[in-house]
């Protein structure tokens, strides 16, 4: 399955990387699989042995473990964990007048760090962990803003998000909606423009333009159902790669490529969430 999904469209290219790579680790010189050390021969394996290079037999197993569906899910809990507790952290820890800088700070540095994850044609946990963390500073700053203006709005958000999330993952399993190529492609055109409109948005908002996107308007509340609507139906596009990345047998450690992949849609998510109920809270 080819793939449009800025997040994870690099898996399926990774997997066929690796294995034609024979999935070689390093290791000792002149151990099947290594190198060997200058001057002496390279050992092989039994299956090269019986089946020499050329004779037009398939490639020897692979090396490294796969990934499988509970590694990403392991992945997953595993950054949401780190993003809750960097979240809590920033909330308590970040006085009421800094708020606003650590609001924009994190949201700028996880922007730039999801784009090198997004683009990257290498698994790296270490980023992808570093995302988390700012990202949950970010969440943090945004709830804690929000939460000070209306009580309580943050735990209805949370708990909006991961129905919405369960309700897609059931949705997908019963092949309801599925990750057409037709689908990807309109699904992707709409996350582009959408994107540009926020950013557009954001860049006026600091001159003092007022878009009606985001002021609680009637207009900033469709926006607002356009973005939840999508945001959750790019989680089709992630459990079809993660289903195609575990078909393929791609290396473990792209679990947590999967997981980041979840995890951006969830944060989207949980803003819309948050900002379409501050819509209807009033001036209480």
């Amino acid at each position: 399955m080819k793939t449009t999904n800025p997040v994870l469209a690099r898996l399926g290219q990774a997997a066929e990387r690796e294995r034609a790579a024979g999935y070689a680790q390093p290791g000792p010189y002149g151990q099947p699989g290594y190198p060997a050390a200058p001057g002496y021969p390279q050992q092989q394996t039994p299956y090269q042995q019986q089946y020499p290079a050329g004779t037009g037999y398939p490639a020897a197993p692979p090396t490294v473990t796969p990934m499988t569906l509970d590694d990403v899910v392991v992945k997953t809990v595993t950054l949401l964990a780190i993003l809750g507790a960097s979240a809590a952290a920033a909330w308590v820890l970040v006085p009421d007048a800094m708020v606003g800088v650590a609001w924009i700070g994190a949201a700028v540095v996880g922007l730039a760090l999801g784009l090198i994850i997004s683009f990257s044609r290498m698994a790296n946990p270490a980023l992808v962990v570093a995302y988390a963390v700012i990202e949950g500073v970010f969440v943090g700053m945004v709830s804690k803003a929000f939460n000070s203006l209306y009580d309580g709005i943050v735990l209805q958000a949370v708990a909006a998000t991961f129905g919405v999330f369960f309700l897609m993952a059931m949705i997908y399993k019963a092949r309801i909606i599925r990750a057409t190529p037709k689908f990807t492609k309109i699904l992707v055109s709409v996350m582009v423009g959408l994107f540009a409109a926020m950013l557009i948005n954001f860049v006026l908002a600091l001159f003092g333009v007022n878009t009606g996107l985001r002021d609680g308007s009637p207009l900033a509340i469709i926006f607002s159902l356009v973005c939840i609507v999508v945001a959750s139906l790019s989680f089709v596009l992630n459990f079809a790669e993660i289903e195609e990345g575990v078909r393929m047998g791609l290396p473990q450690r792209y679990s947590w490529t999967a997981a980041f992949g979840i995890l951006v849609g969830l944060v989207w998510l949980y803003i819309e969430i948050l900002r379409l109920l501050s819509y209807f809270q009033g001036d209480d």
